[in-house]
């Protein structure tokens, strides 16, 4: 990959607790980097983060995934 060549992003938001949640799902919010509620982030777009994120879309949603 060249420097002119822009990584792609994609933008998620933690909306829901893991209260009552089994302790592997705990794990990939947090293998995600989230750590409180209502958080925002900004993370590289890839088939693995995609596999996470399907993994929870009960918790996590995608704002933006052409960030």
């Amino acid at each position: 990959m060249s420097a002119n060549e822009k990584k792609k992003e994609m933008v998620l938001h933690y909306y829901r607790s893991v209260i009552g949640r089994p302790e592997k799902q705990r794990k990939v919010l947090a293998g995600l980097g989230f750590r409180k509620m209502n958080q925002v982030i900004r993370i590289q777009d890839s088939p693995e983060i995609r596999g996470m994120v399907a993994k929870i879309p009960h918790l996590v949603r995608i704002v933006d995934d052409n960030a």
